[in-house]
């Protein structure tokens, strides 16, 4: 070889190293590793209680106040902070808690259970007073989140919803007179004032079944009506908004699985999703050795009966991790995830505790409601009861309720993002980012104003 030609190549492995690194140092980061797109992140915390109260019943030291807390996402995400107002709430039911008006001005919250009683030493869960309160907050202004109005409403509400049209709001509630009292009530919801309440009869519902959730439809007034009691998902078209209420049955309530938790409709309102924790007292250690969960997804006006009845169908059935307590659907409607307790409400030194939770992500084929669960993804987080999607569908936030190392206080918003491999288009992965919001210990409830 002409000792010209070495002399080049010898200059060519040396400079290799040189001009990729400058070509590295040149790029920017791009978007897609962090661009989570909306206007405001909202989540409440219940302060009152440690995780393992769900498991030994005490609710162990207070951590601060309940609270609303209020990210601003137009800010840089590194600048990304919690603005918190008082806002009482609890995380003794369901993650539903609390619901934002469509033009994203308010934020109406529940209060499933009363504050705990300061004066008695070593206060148990069972301490913790029915809850009656409904709390409305203006966050127009994200910096200086207000509070307008206070409402006492039925006892122990599970579950809240607002209408496509922001006038009608629903709660869901276990009534103490279980023989002729309704489960459900409505208010009319103007300017950030609730009014007006009404407990119309629920068709076909037996009185003294758990109505655990509640959803309204995403264009119209419809509601789904999930019972725990009766494994099963019901609808009714609410008809009338001025003084009276009525509720007309919407099809043949459709079975589900064991201790269904929240009932979803998808963007375009063709199907419900419906997950199922398998946890209940019937189930080894009270609910905690609960197996695997699941999602189904169910086809809203599929067929009609021989008597012409609207009938719907469940389409698809796929397995989460354990005890998926939350479920939430990307805006495209392309993916569902689950956020999974797995054992993590355990104390620190019980031998279950597995020291993990989890979020599923299950893909949905749209055209043929078919689900396909792309994995299940640890986390270092206790109880993360709450997650939701950003406009892009391409980013996730999760509550955190709080933290394994007793050094690290509080809880916190935790972000995720959805990737895919250029050469294995079908394979898609959740992977936790690095970034991370802190709130008071209690994360429980999330949404997105977008």
């Amino acid at each position: 070889m002409p000792i010209l030609k070495i002399h080049v190549l010898k200059a060519l492995v040396f400079l290799t190293p040189f001009i990729i690194s400058i070509n590295l140092i040149s790029q920017e980061v791009p978007k897609a590793y962090f661009d989570f797109q909306g206007k405001y992140l909202v989540s409440v915390s219940d302060a009152d209680m440690v995780p393992s109260a769900y498991v030994d019943g005490g609710l162990g030291p207070i951590e601060g106040k309940d609270v609303l807390s209020i990210i601003d996402l137009a800010k840089n995400p590194n600048d990304y902070k919690a603005v918190e107002i008082e806002a009482s709430n609890s995380v003794t039911g369901p993650p539903s808690v609390l619901a934002i008006t469509p033009d994203g001005k308010y934020v109406i919250i529940i209060e499933t259970r009363g504050q705990r009683p300061i004066i008695k030493s070593n206060p148990q869960i069972g301490d913790l007073p029915e809850g009656y309160l409904i709390t409305v907050i203006d966050i127009s202004n994200a910096e200086k989140p207000s509070v307008k109005q206070k409402l006492k409403g039925f006892e122990h509400p599970t579950s809240i919803s607002i209408n496509s049209e922001g006038n009608l709001v629903a709660v869901a509630f276990k009534a103490k007179n279980t023989q002729n009292q309704s489960p459900l009530v409505f208010y009319s919801f103007d300017e950030g004032t609730l009014s007006n309440p009404r407990t119309p009869k629920i068709p076909n519902w037996k009185l003294g079944d758990n109505l655990r959730h509640i959803e309204f439809h995403p264009t119209d007034n419809t509601l789904a009506l999930l019972n725990p009691s009766d494994p099963s998902v019901s609808f009714v078209k609410v008809e009338g908004l001025d003084k009276t209420i009525s509720l007309v049955a919407w099809g043949l309530k459709v079975p589900v699985e064991k201790a269904p938790y929240i009932v979803k409709f998808t963007p375009n309102g063709k199907y419900v999703a419906v997950n199922a924790i398998y946890a209940d007292s019937d189930i080894r250690d009270g609910g905690l050795g609960a197996p695997f969960g699941s999602v189904t997804l169910i086809e809203l006006d599929s067929e009609k009966s021989k008597k012409g009845q609207v009938v719907h169908l469940l389409t698809s059935r796929t397995g989460t991790g354990v005890m998926p307590e939350g479920l939430t659907i990307s805006p495209n409607g392309n993916y569902i995830v689950t956020s999974n307790l797995e054992r993590s409400s355990t104390s620190i030194s019980d031998p279950k505790q597995g020291f993990f939770s989890s979020l599923t992500l299950i893909s949905v084929d749209q055209e043929k409601g078919l689900l396909k669960t792309q994995g299940t993804f640890a986390v270092d987080a206790i109880l993360p009861e709450a997650t939701i999607f950003d406009n892009s569908s391409k980013f996730i936030a999760m509550t955190a309720f709080d933290h394994f190392n007793p050094s690290k206080k509080g809880g916190s918003i935790l972000f995720w993002r959805i990737v895919t491999d250029h050469y294995n288009p079908d394979r898609i992965e959740l992977v936790r980012t690095n970034y991370e919001v802190p709130v008071t210990r209690g994360a429980h409830t999330i949404g997105i104003v977008r």
